[in-house]
């Protein structure tokens, strides 16, 4: 049966809120962690390999605090506060990015600010999921990933403009424009913490019975969707690789840069209808499409061999991201408790997390060792079978 699609006027205070949070933290973000693979590569001269470890460490490390924050939201029966945390310590790490001037200064930075997203991940999901309800959440999520990514679009286009003035069209990052770009992305990661800490509340409703939680109280339908999400992510190394492959093929700091743009600006504008289409279908089936979107552009990025094919991909990566991400974020909230939702957002972040680094580090060595084309062969045959296990799940399940 059909369900009336929402009204974006009518979701709650939360909602907005964390979504206006993540908006104007995305701004400070990607203007400055774009540019960093450049930064270390142009600038320090750091190999890719190298590079894919440290990308992959501090997802990593983001990831094993996530599963804790979320258990202890849980146990608190409180989410705000933690999510409020998390943001203030990202933005008190990024001003220490300004004085960094080896590959090990930049590292302990980049894992400072995934401890940060770390501690506020799952809170704040939980927090959106408490605040919503069952006929509402897809279009919750999508509205909050396109707050999210629209904020990274205007922060790429930010740093743009600030790589124009500074440098004009030259090839390679410099690190004067890169330190320049890091002081503006101050004060919108400051204000990201005064509008969480001031605008959002503690989700009215909830129970404040505090849960014996244990892994497998879960539920087996979630840790079906844990190990397939897992497979999936082993073929998702960082986004570092992309930058990398488009310089690669004779792409300058600003066509970069505005891939990047176009990319959140496709993933801006799908995220809220997919997620809407999210709660009248199938999830299931939106996420396959969406994997299968995402095998597709890995398998021409290992076969590009011209800079306007990263845009034409760009944009098809756009499409991926605002068809499934926040699409699987509903999903988990469907599968499990609700006095369990942090310890969920909590697994299934790390699960996404702890993949990154043998993901990055994969793609790293086989860029070095075969071709730069073959990280994103690997990562189109692990998503191409992650999409078949969840279509038969999902199939499986039906029945």
């Amino acid at each position: 049966m059909k369900r009336r699609i929402p009204s974006l006027r009518a979701l709650p205070r939360n909602i907005w809120a964390v979504s206006a949070t993540s908006f104007l933290m995305d701004i400070s973000s990607e203007m400055v962690l774009n540019l960093l693979p450049l930064f270390l590569a142009n600038v320090l001269g750091v190999g890719t390999a190298l590079i894919g470890v440290i990308e992959g460490v501090a997802e990593s490390t983001a990831s094993l605090l996530k599963v804790f924050s979320g258990w202890i939201s849980d146990r608190l029966g409180r989410r705000k506060w933690l999510a409020v945390g998390g943001y203030a310590l990202s933005a008190a790490a990024k001003p220490f990015l300004y004085i960094a001037s080896t590959w090990g200064a930049v590292a302990g930075v980049r894992w400072a600010d995934r401890v940060g997203k770390g501690i506020r991940t799952a809170p704040r999901d939980a927090l959106v999921a408490d605040s919503i309800d069952e006929g509402r959440r897809g279009l919750a999520f999508g509205l909050h990933r396109a707050a999210d990514t629209g904020g990274a679009m205007l922060g790429i286009l930010g740093a743009l403009v600030a790589v124009w003035l500074t440098q004009g069209g030259a090839g390679e990052l410099t690190a004067a424009t890169f330190r320049t770009i890091v002081l503006v992305s101050l004060v919108p990661a400051g204000l990201a913490v005064l509008v969480l800490a001031l605008g959002a509340r503690e989700a009215r409703g909830r129970s404040h019975e505090r849960p014996q939680i244990r892994f497998r109280a879960l539920g087996r339908p979630f840790l079906v969707f844990l190990g397939i999400v897992g497979l999936f992510e082993l073929g998702n190394s960082a986004d570092a690789f992309l930058v990398l492959r488009a310089q690669t093929l004779g792409a300058n700091v600003l066509g970069i840069l505005g891939m990047l743009a176009v990319f959140n600006l496709v993933y801006t504008l799908v995220s809220t209808p997919a997620g809407a289409l999210s709660d009248r279908i199938s999830r299931r089936t939106v996420i396959v499409a969406g994997w299968l979107v995402y095998a597709g552009i890995y398998l021409g990025l290992g076969l590009a061999g011209a800079v306007w094919n990263m845009w034409v991909l760009y944009i098809a990566y756009g499409a991926y991201y605002g068809i499934a991400f926040g699409t699987a974020k509903a999903l988990v909230a469907d599968l499990v408790p609700a006095e369990l939702r942090g310890t969920a957002y909590g697994t299934y972040s790390t699960v996404v997390g702890a993949m990154d680094l043998p993901a990055s580090a994969i793609a790293g060595v086989l860029w070095q060792a075969v071709s730069p084309g073959a990280p994103f062969f690997f990562g189109a045959a692990a998503a191409l079978l992650a999409a078949v296990a969840l279509w038969a799940w999902g199939r499986r399940t039906q029945g």
